[in-house]
């Protein structure tokens, strides 16, 4: 590992990160981990909570691994075996597959001290992390229109600070402000989620699967409709479920229908004794946006790299973002470690403008795959049918689980492996 760079002050450094999900952890971690000063700027403080299923595969674990994390139960961890699935009168049990590749367990964490354990590594390798730190308008070379920095109201006095760096990382979620400042918009042709979820106290809290419904009834009119979306029950450990709802836009009843009380009725419905009753309820039922499939582009742009939820990298398959979140990142700091390096201006933006192609090498076959996926269960009728037969053929579900997952040996593999990967790679990588 090289000397950390001196920084000029305070507020200067290498590289700017703006927002300490697992997106700008990840990235401000192995940032400084390769040696270059490193500014973490993250708008609340921890701990702090965030809309989530808190349910990670074993693509985020290996992440995890990778970055020194201590997954230990005694540290606080879950570990979940695999994903049961139940719908069309089924009920299916499949464990993670077991790879080269990835481990074969998931974890289970909440929110609001996951994310703080990824910032306070990132601080252990040498990142200066600011919390409280509301970050503004981009500083721009007025010449090349490059950002330079960031305007940022710090503290709860909200104190003016301007941050100085040659690159800054859009890390700020679904919303990212900065990247809208920088005039990069969100795809409109490129599938949107929402989650909505809640906690209660239940008796299947130490669940070692992560369950699935892929039969999402709304069944408070006079007819019932199957919905474009799935439901979830992850046990928690601490003596809660983590209930939730994940939807598709691709439907009218996306816009139409206030998911709030369709996630209390799904919750109505189940079996008494598991406790999901609004007596039961730990915490107010809250939503977020799940922006997917690279709906915002381009992914690096006049000094700033998008990584994360900021640039659109939830799987459409399944609705996962943390796993792709700290993958981007991760990415996204061995391009700027590289770039660093370079001589000249002109051969550090060479270097950067390697950072798209490296995202859509990486996932564009399978996010296009995801998006037609997509547009299929966006038909009830189809959804209904998949489920109903699917369901009834363990080797096809074994299949679907590693499709939807996107868990598979890239070399190696057996033939599922061979096939995912095939037409991941024959697929647009748009």
């Amino acid at each position: 590992m090289t000397e950390p760079t001196v920084p000029l002050s305070e507020h200067s450094a290498d590289v700017i990160v703006v927002g300490a999900g697992p997106a700008g952890s990840t990235t401000a971690y192995y940032l400084a981990k390769a040696g270059l000063d490193v500014l973490l700027l993250e708008k609340t403080a921890f701990p702090r909570e965030k809309v989530c299923g808190d349910g990670l595969t074993p693509r985020a674990t290996k992440q995890l691994v990778a970055m020194g994390i201590d997954i230990s139960e005694e540290a606080g961890w879950l570990r979940n075996k695999g994903l049961r699935i139940i719908g069309g009168g089924q009920r299916l049990q499949l464990d993670w597959p077991e790879l080269a590749s990835f481990p074969d367990y998931g974890l289970v964490r909440k929110r609001d001290d996951f994310d703080e354990t990824l910032a306070r590594q990132a601080q252990k390798a040498g990142a200066r992390l600011y919390e409280r730190c509301n970050v503004g308008e981009p500083v721009r070379d007025p010449r090349t229109g490059h950002i330079t920095g960031v305007q940022a109201k710090l503290g709860e006095d909200k104190t003016p600070v301007t941050f100085h760096a040659p690159l800054v990382v859009a890390a700020d979620g679904n919303s990212s402000r900065l990247s809208l400042a920088m005039g990069l918009h969100r795809r409109e042709d490129r599938p949107m989620g929402v989650a909505v979820r809640t906690y209660f106290t239940s008796p299947r809290h130490d669940d070692d699967y992560l369950e699935s419904w892929l039969e999402l009834w709304d069944r408070r009119g006079p007819q019932d409709r199957l919905l474009p979306g799935y439901g979830w029950i992850f046990g928690m450990g601490d003596g809660t479920s983590n209930v939730g709802l994940g939807i598709l836009n691709s439907s009218s009843a996306f816009k139409e229908l206030d998911w709030r009380e369709v996630l209390k009725a799904w919750c109505a419905s189940m079996p008494e004794d598991w406790g999901y009753t609004p007596e039961n309820m730990t915490q107010p039922i809250r939503g977020a946006a799940l922006p997917m499939a690279f709906n915002r582009q381009p992914h690096y742009t006049k000094g700033l790299l998008l990584v994360g939820d900021a640039g659109g990298l939830v799987n459409p398959f399944n609705g996962e973002g943390i796993a792709y979140a700290m993958e981007s990142g991760q990415i996204a700091a061995d391009v700027i470690v590289q770039a660093h390096a370079r001589a000249t201006p002109a051969q550090r933006e060479l270097a950067l403008h390697n950072y798209p192609k490296v995202l859509k090498e990486t996932y564009g076959g399978y996010y296009s795959l995801g998006r037609a996926f997509v547009k299929l269960i966006g038909n009830p009728k189809v959804m209904k049918i998949a489920t109903q037969r699917g369901l009834t053929h363990p080797v096809l579900m074994r299949f679907t689980l590693k499709m939807l997952a996107n868990l598979t040996d890239p070399a190696g593999g057996d033939a599922m492996d061979r096939i995912i990967n095939g037409l991941s790679k024959v697929a647009p990588r748009a």
